[in-house]
Formats: structure tokens, C-alpha cells, sequence
């Protein structure tokens, strides 16, 4: 279950890593441009580097505490705090009626929650 866990972790990280990073040095206007980011009108600027900063940090979180064996109860916590991220980009998408952005989120929903409840039970 271990390996099932850490492969799960290291996807979600690497999806949330490269897409929080993204959002993090990209420009609020270039972010604008992208067809696939049409939430980001919704938010101010602060907002979206606040959110992409989440999903980094949150990231990190899934694989550094544990992996270093420094407070390794920050990977769970972590999971839990990109869970409620990606649930709130379900409902983000939803309002804003893009059902292509829905299943991509739900899967990281799911990934989180299944990281955080391995994590907290091991």
C-alpha cells in the first residue's frame, strides 16, 4: 500500500507542481489569454497567485515531509488542503458551466483524499 501511495502522491504533486507554478510566475494578463483559465477573470490577481501558491506548496507537502522523515504528518495534511482545493475548482467550474474542467478535478479530488486517508490511517 505504501508504493500505491507514494506513486498516487507523486502524481498529484506533479500535476499540482506544474500547474500551480504555472499560475505562480505567469502574468494575471497572459493567464487570461489561455482558453482553459477562464475562471482566472473571476478572480483578482492576488487571489490566483494565493491559489497557485496553495497548489505548490501543497505539492511540496505530499512529498518532502514525508520523504525526509521531517514531520511527516504535514503529507496528510497537505492532501487534505489540495482536496479542498480541488473541490473548490469543481465548484468553480461548475458555476461558471465548464463541464470539460469538472473530471480533471475530480480525480485530483479523489487522488488527494485517498493520499490524505493513507497517510493519516499508516
Amino acid at each position: 500500500m505504501n508504493i500505491v501511495l507514494w506513486v498516487l502522491a507523486g502524481i498529484t504533486a506533479a500535476v499540482y507542481l506544474g500547474a500551480g507554478g504555472m499560475k505562480l510566475v505567469t502574468p494575471r494578463e497572459k493567464l487570461l489569454e489561455n482558453p482553459n483559465l477562464g475562471w482566472v477573470q473571476d478572480f483578482p490577481g492576488g487571489a490566483v497567485k494565493l491559489i497557485a501558491l496553495a497548489e505548490v506548496l501543497g505539492a511540496l507537502g505530499l512529498i518532502l515531509p514525508r520523504a525526509l522523515d521531517i514531520a511527516p504528518v504535514l503529507t496528510p495534511i497537505a492532501a487534505v488542503g489540495l482536496a479542498i482545493v480541488a473541490a473548490g475548482a469543481i465548484v468553480v467550474h461548475v458555476r461558471r458551466k465548464e463541464p470539460k474542467a469538472v473530471p480533471v478535478n475530480v480525480v485530483l479530488l479523489v487522488l488527494a483524499a485517498i493520499v490524505a486517508v493513507g497517510r493519516f490511517a499508516g
